[in-house]
Formats: C-alpha cells, structure tokens, sequence
C-alpha cells in the first residue's frame, strides 16, 4: 500500500465515494473507508440505489413496514433512499463540522423524471432537504437548460447543491453563473452565505468513451494518436474556467460576504478501457480545491497504485486546448459529444429510475401482509 490517498488529500483534492448501501452504513465499511481511505463525502444516483435495493435483504424490515402501511412506490423510495442519506450524513458529520461545512457531505438526486421539468425540480429538492434535514447533505440537480434556474432558485433558498451531469464547458460556465446568481438572490433575502455550498459534477471517462469510439471508427494514425486524451484535456479546461470565474469581479462581493467556491467534482472517475490506467482519472487531475468522487475500486487502486505527483492541472491548458482541437480537425463534433452524452445520462437516471421503481414495486408485494 502507498500513502497515495494521504497525499492527494494534502494536494488538495477531496475523495469522495461514488457509492452508498444500507450495508455499507450498517456493517461499518463506511466508517471504516472516512477513518483508513481519507474518505470525506459521498455521492449517490439512481442507479446506485437501484443496485442496493434489489441486492441482498439490507431492506426487508423497512420494505416490510412500507408494505403494511400500503404506501405508494415512490414513496417507498424516498423513505428507503432519504434513510440511508441521513445515516451517512450522521456518520459523516464530524468530517463536516472539522472542515467547516465544506466536506462530510452526503448527495441525494431529483427524480431524473423532472430534469426538465425546472419548478419540479426546485420542489422536489425543498422537499428532499426537509426529509433528509441534515445541514451536510447535498442536493443533486442535473445540468440541462432546466436544470439552471433550478440551480439558481435552490441554491437563493439556502439549499446546498451538487450540480451533475455536466459535459460540456459552455453548460460548466452556465452552471457556475446560476450558482452565482443563486447566491446573490440569497444574499438579498439575507442567508448566511457561508453556510451556503455547492459542488460541480464534471464528467470525465464518458467523455473518452464516446470519442474514441469515434476515433476508432475513423481509424487512421491521427485517430489511434488522439485517444485517451480528450476526458483530461475537457477537466482541465473546465478547471481553468473554475480559476477564472471564481477570481472575477462579480465574484468577490460574495466572497466578502462569506461565500464559499462551487468546487469542480470529478465524477465518472473509473476507467472504462482496459488499455488506460486505471488511476488515469485521479492521477491527472489532481488540483486544489477539487472533489474527485470514486467508485470503491479506483479507490483502492489509487491507495495501491495511484501517482500522485502533484498538481497535475496547472500549466497543462494550452495543451488541453491542443487535444480537444484535434480531436475536433478529424472531423468530430465537440458540441455533438456533450450534448449527446448530456442527453444519454439523463436518459439511463431515468430508466435506472424506472428499474428502482419495478423492483421495490416487486418487494413491497413480496413483503405485503396477507389480509385479514
């Protein structure tokens, strides 16, 4: 084993899991993974739930008492799902009031069914905030068109924010600029802005994967050269925007006023091809004041073999540049990508969504009382 989490810790970068099961919270590996894996947040989606819920009996008693009350399924999984939350929450909270509020967070989604729907989704996030009522949990709210006043409006209530599925560098400065209006409509309701957080879920390893497909389709030299870059140079970029805007005119009243950074969240960090490193997501994008949310196995990779060699960010953006403009000369469409992939991962929340809603639906009758 290495002191590699130890040290990307100390460069800056906050770890955070990409994973959360009853089982998780109840056998102790939670807490296990905060006190040996320098873990300090956590996320979650719909499909991660899916997943919990439909393995093992880690549900049963609270399916079991859902069942006799005859709730409904979506209620069944914002009791199920909002439990869970709050107990990671409760074991995450001294990593929360140690670093002030900006760690020991918890995220919990919208249903992905309202992603563009913007007034269910500032509805569905109060609501959320109400049932989980933990001052360190994080709503997450997708970064499509509707997503953005959503953002704004949540954020002016004094809600925290975990902003996901972002792709795209143009969507990335729309979302830092509806945090930042949401944080000037806070301040003119009078909140207290430093107790006012938001992370930015940029999307890394989907990026790589839907072009080099299209590189491999092309085929050529240059292609075959191109591959394996982009999802690296797309982060640094979108990271030399975070430095811009986060160092800008409009944003330094609010941070006279207490306001806390939009930290950029490297999210999809495990490596889908066998041919990268499986580090490559957190070796080269370690930079401070970042979150880089990983699924358990590029956890433990990163602790046996991870190369953290510093920040990995800075200096890097005239190339960064170089590489997505490659890509873009051979004839694939940048825009095309993101907004594609923007779509798709709204597309699989929902159907993980719909999956949840079948195989609670399935274990709520299974567990139904017989009548009489």
């Amino acid at each position: 084993m290495t002191d590699a989490l130890k040290r990307l810790s100390e460069e800056g970068v906050a770890i955070w899991l990409d994973d959360l099961s009853r089982k998780r919270i109840t056998s102790g590996n939670l807490a296990e993974l905060i006190d040996q894996q320098h873990v300090v947040g956590v996320t979650t989606n719909p499909s991660i739930f899916q997943k919990a819920i439909s393995q093992g009996d880690g549900y049963d008693q609270q399916l079991s008492d859902l069942a006799a009350r005859k709730v409904t399924v979506e209620e069944a999984i914002r009791m199920i799902t909002t439990a869970d939350v709050r107990d990671a929450a409760d074991i995450l909270r001294p990593v929360f009031d140690a670093t002030g509020g900006q760690d020991g967070r918890v995220s919990i989604e919208v249903d992905p069914r309202l992603a563009h729907n913007t007034k269910a989704t500032v509805a569905e996030a109060k609501q959320l905030a109400w049932l989980v009522d933990r001052p360190n949990a994080l709503i997450k709210i997708p970064a499509t068109k509707a997503g953005l006043p959503a953002i704004t409006e949540t954020i002016g209530r004094g809600i925290s924010v975990n902003v996901t599925l972002i792709f795209s560098l143009e969507r990335y400065r729309e979302v830092m600029d509806a945090y930042l209006a949401g944080l000037e409509k806070a301040q003119a309701a009078g909140l207290d802005l430093s107790k006012i957080h938001s992370v930015a879920s940029f999307f890394v390893s989907r990026v790589d994967t839907e072009i080099d497909k299209r590189l491999d389709a092309l085929g050529t030299p240059e292609a075959k050269a191109a591959r394996g870059k982009a999802g690296v140079a797309n982060a640094r970029l979108a990271y030399q925007a975070y430095e811009e805007v986060f160092s800008s005119d409009r944003w330094s009243p609010l941070e006279n006023a207490g306001a806390n950074k939009q930290r950029a969240l490297w999210a999809s960090t495990g490596v889908k091809d066998p041919a990268y490193k499986d580090t490559l997501y957190v070796d080269e994008l370690v930079a401070p004041n970042t979150v880089n949310t990983m699924p358990e196995a590029t956890l433990f990779a990163t602790e046996d073999h991870g190369g953290i060699r510093g920040n990995a960010v800075a200096g890097t953006y005239e190339q960064a540049r170089a590489e997505l403009d490659a890509v873009e000369k051979l004839g694939i469409s940048y825009d095309d990508v993101v907004q594609l992939l923007e779509d798709e991962g709204v597309e699989k929340f929902e159907a993980s969504w719909n999956d949840l809603l079948k195989s609670t639906e399935a274990e709520l009758q299974r567990l139904a009382p017989s009548e009489g």
